[in-house]
């Protein structure tokens, strides 16, 4: 008797694979997080729409305040530091000192100058004390490097004199220099800032140099007070 072939074998289609659940937890997290940052960075803007008007208003008031030589000292210097007040002290905008370097005479508005063009090299200011007068346009230099300038005219004694350069000597970033041509006994200047005072004993002497060596005032903070000129020229 003859045999009928095997029916053919029909492949068993593989089982589907499970479907992958989606993580709902973290999806909900990441979109909350994506919200709060959103959220964050329209609080940001609002925040500087608000600042920043009344930021922009404070700079233009104290620049005001600063541009008129003569005045008392403002409260707060434009884009700087705040420093105490100091009755007596007269300050200059600073945005009109002009700082190029020169090697010609420069006429300054002020007497001491404290800021315009200078030359190149600067006197050296690391608690200096000189018995002749300097060249302005070096010790405007110095001025630049945030050092603070005591000059003295014939009205100052012998006794304040003294204790004047004892004074620079134990202060980094100060100079002194006799000055014949300044209207007052003691004069103290810093770039964009003066004080006059009678004397070394006067309280505002100390606050000037505590409020100045190095202070927000300095066009070049960093900058170094040895390495100029050690005599005038």
């Amino acid at each position: 008797m003859s045999l009928s072939p095997p029916p053919p074998q029909v492949p068993t289609p593989p089982a589907p694979l499970p479907q992958r659940r989606r993580p709902v937890r973290g999806r909900v997290l990441a979109i909350a997080a994506g919200v709060a940052v959103v959220a964050g960075l329209v609080g940001f803007g609002g925040s500087g729409v608000l600042d920043g008007p009344a930021s922009r208003a404070d700079l233009v008031t104290t620049a005001a305040e600063d541009s008129k030589p003569g005045g008392t000292e403002p409260s707060r210097a434009a884009g700087a530091a705040a420093v105490p007040a100091i009755p007596g002290v007269k300050s200059w905008d600073a945005s009109r000192l002009t700082r190029n370097h020169v090697t010609h005479e420069v006429h300054y508005p002020m007497a001491p100058p404290v800021g315009g063009d200078h030359d190149p090299t600067w006197m050296n200011c690391d608690g200096d004390v000189y018995k002749t007068p300097l060249a302005n346009v070096n010790a405007v230099h110095s001025l630049e490097h945030g050092a603070v300038w005591i000059t003295y005219n014939g009205s100052a004694s012998t006794d304040a004199v003294r204790t004047l350069a004892a004074r620079v000597r134990a202060t980094s970033f100060t100079l002194l220099s006799p000055y014949p041509g300044q209207s007052g006994a003691v004069m103290l200047s810093a770039w964009g800032k003066q004080l006059t005072v009678d004397g070394p004993d006067d309280a505002r002497v100390d606050r000037f140099l505590s409020a100045y060596v190095q202070g927000p005032q300095t066009p070049e903070p960093g900058a170094p007070c040895t390495g100029g000129l050690a005599a005038p020229r």
